[in-house]
Parts: structure tokens; C-alpha cells; sequence
């Protein structure tokens, strides 16, 4: 069975000894049916939730910044952005080269390098290097660019729901068991069997707590991380 959503379905489906849905029927599944999809992309939903940094959800971004302005948009799917991770991108034609962003704290921005915001006069302007993070989920850079630098960081995503019957989970493969214990679980509180349900609870729990120890749980050193200025 292929690894991808009506595949996921159809685990729970034969579990329950269900009929196995079609890709011509899958869209228009009703009732009990509906409830299974529902279900799966539950499940998913819950192993997205238990942590903020999952491998599987990390991504990279770019943001090719405007000269004299400072604030600038996360993005739309960003669960936790990984405010050490900022770096200028190296670029002969605008004579820079690769260099990191230092965090610097809302409240120390708002003190010292507000006036960026609203100061015009481009002499101001130079290769920032600081990044704020903002209440409002913005990012700032300082000082305000003098040229069209490219800024990446890295980020991880909150995951999205699966609609179509080929959609693939950002989960890999290896833990489809948890998924489908997870989406069990659902299916069966639908079904009124609380015992069942509880019982592919735990196992489903259990799962997560092994995902948990093979991609999270991993001190390689102890570093100090704080901020020099």
C-alpha cells in the first residue's frame, strides 16, 4: 500500500474491516468514511503538536531584503524560527560576504535602535547586523539595509492537513504505525468503544515517545549560547 493518505485511510479501514476506499470514491467519502480522514489528518496533527522542532518539518528561507526597510513578514507556515540560524548570504556584486546575524532582544531594540524605523537619511543604512523578533511575529533587521543583501534562516513548519488521496504526510514512512494508532484512537471514541479507544491511545503515545527519543532527545555537546555584544 503506498505511503500517502487514502494509503493511511485504508490502514484503518482493514483494520476495522472496513471497505477499502478508491481514488474515484475517496474524495466523496461520507459518514464513517469522512471520519477516517478526518481521523488520519488528527493524528498527524497531534505528532506536529508535541514538538516544535521535528526534522521532518524543518525548512530554509530566504528573504532578499529593501533597501531602508527593517521589517519584514515570518512565514505563513512558521511554527518556531530558529533565531541563531540567520546569515548573510555571500554576494560579490554587492561586496559581501557570508556573515552571521546576531540575536538582538525586542525590548534592547526598542531602546537603542528604534529610530532606524523612521530615520530617512541614508547614511544610516549598512550591512545589518542584528535580527529582532517581534510580538507580532516580525523580524527586523539592523541596521537598515543599504543594499538588496539575501538573508536565510532556518525555520519549522506547523504542517498542514492532507486533502487529496496522493497528498503524503511530512511524517516519514518508518513511523506510519503512530499515524495510524493515532488515527485508531479517533475512529474508535466515533465508534463509542472507549476501552479500544484507550488502548490504541497508549499505544500511540508510545509511539510518539519513540519518535521522540531517536530525533529529539540528542545532546552531541554542551555550548554556551549566549549573546556577546
Amino acid at each position: 500500500m503506498s505511503y500517502n493518505f487514502i494509503g493511511l485511510v485504508n490502514d484503518v479501514n482493514r483494520r476495522l474491516n472496513e471497505v477499502e476506499l478508491t481514488s474515484s470514491n475517496f474524495s466523496t467519502a461520507t459518514g464513517y468514511y469522512n471520519l477516517s480522514k478526518d481521523s488520519v489528518n488528527a493524528s498527524i496533527r497531534h505528532i506536529h503538536q508535541e514538538e516544535f522542532e521535528w526534522p521532518w518539518n524543518h525548512a530554509e528561507e530566504s528573504e532578499v531584503l529593501l533597501e531602508g526597510e527593517v521589517r519584514y513578514s515570518m512565514p505563513y507556515d512558521a511554527k518556531t524560527v530558529n533565531m541563531n540560524s540567520f546569515r548573510i548570504r555571500r554576494d560579490a556584486s554587492l561586496s559581501v560576504e557570508t556573515q552571521r546575524l546576531k540575536l538582538l532582544n525586542y525590548e534592547e531594540y526598542l531602546d537603542k535602535y528604534i529610530d532606524y524605523e523612521y530615520n530617512s537619511d541614508v547614511n544610516t543604512r549598512a550591512v545589518p547586523k542584528y535580527v529582532v523578533r517581534t510580538p507580532s511575529r516580525e523580524l527586523i533587521f539592523v541596521p537598515a539595509p543599504d543594499k538588496a543583501y539575501e538573508v536565510v534562516y532556518e525555520y519549522y513548519t506547523v504542517g498542514v492537513d492532507m486533502s487529496l488521496a496522493t497528498d503524503v504526510p511530512s511524517v516519514p514512512e518508518e513511523y506510519k504505525h503512530a499515524i495510524v494508532d493515532g488515527a485508531m484512537y479517533y475512529v474508535y471514541l466515533f465508534r463509542g468503544d472507549t476501552q479500544t479507544a484507550q488502548l490504541s491511545q497508549q499505544k500511540f503515545l508510545q509511539g510518539i515517545k519513540h519518535m521522540r527519543s531517536l530525533n529529539i532527545n540528542r545532546t552531541e555537546y554542551i555550548r554556551d549560547t549566549r549573546v556577546h555584544f
